[in-house]
């Protein structure tokens, strides 16, 4: 798996809350006209689990359609069951996906037993290799630094994206998997180029719906060793980074989106609607940024 920025791509709808396929095809052309590294869609950022069945399989085709063998393609499971979710692997493989970001199990709450027998079975099974995700804030659970570094022994699992912020937590990850065939992807914007600085490999990123191309670039530079540069980004765009997870993620990624002229900000219920303060408050950081 490459090294760099994945972005975490939203799923655009129509007023009456339909897939705007059109719109799709304009943000991806988007991130492969970009510096992005790869293209991972129907995460919580995509609002998988508002999606159904044939939606999330179009979802998919489109992208395909538009980016394969441009952009490495990394759609999210986001399913509690371990049979549906081998399902959807495989589905993902036979679409042309080029790996699948498996989420930790939603809900249901499976003990640390469960959850690593959940990963082993998926990667036995899987016909392309797994990503996991690991965000406590969504789901309830967490894999451990220690239970990541022994699924990271793996061969079918490649890398983590990891949704806590704590510096020190990434660290760890980083520390306990260094001999491993294996990469340390950090799941916030804020912490993307820090998480490089210290030996991970990149990140998942929301801004980069809105700004793939910054993204990507500050990646790239802080993995090329121009820490300099890569800081002047970071510290460029940090309110920007901040201001894409404004209320609940997509919120905010939509709405400046919309701004932009790209796509309509509908959010899907219950989901709402970015509130006017905040809505403000990102039009004067994307205006700060030259964006609209």
């Amino acid at each position: 798996m490459k090294k760099g920025a994945y972005t975490l791509l939203i799923t655009p709808f129509k007023e009456d809350y339909s897939l705007d396929e059109e719109a799709l095809r304009t943000i991806v052309r988007m991130q492969v006209e970009s510096d992005i590294t790869g293209i991972a869609p129907l995460g919580v950022t995509g609002e998988n689990p508002l999606l159904s069945d044939g939606e999330v399989k179009r979802v998919i085709e489109i992208i395909v359609e538009e980016a394969k063998g441009k952009k490495d393609i990394l759609p999210d499971l986001c399913l509690m069951g371990t049979p549906e979710s081998l399902m959807r692997a495989q589905m993902y493989a036979d679409l042309g996906a080029d790996y699948v970001v498996a989420f930790t199990p939603y809900f249901i709450m499976p003990s640390p037993e469960g959850l690593m027998k959940y990963y082993e079975q998926l990667a036995e099974a899987s016909p392309i290799p797994i990503v996991l995700h690991s965000s406590k804030g969504r789901t309830g659970v967490e894999l451990t630094p220690a239970m990541t570094a022994q699924l990271a022994k793996h061969p079918n699992i490649v890398a983590t994206k990891d949704g806590k912020k704590e510096l020190d937590h990434l660290a760890k990850l980083i520390y306990l998997t260094k001999n491993d065939d294996f990469l340390v992807f950090t799941g916030k914007d804020t912490t993307a180029f820090p998480t490089v600085a210290f030996g991970g490999a990149g990140s998942f990123t929301v801004a980069g719906n809105v700004i793939p191309d910054v993204m990507g670039k500050m990646m790239n530079y802080a993995l090329e060793g121009k820490l300099d540069e890569a800081n002047k980004m970071h510290l460029q765009y940090y309110r920007l980074f901040e201001a894409c997870r404004f209320e609940t993620n997509p919120m905010a990624a939509k709405r400046a989106l919309e701004l932009m002229g790209k796509i309509n900000a509908t959010l899907r219920p219950p989901m709402t609607e970015l509130s006017d303060a905040k809505t403000q408050e990102l039009k004067t950081i994307l205006t700060e940024n030259g964006l609209i």
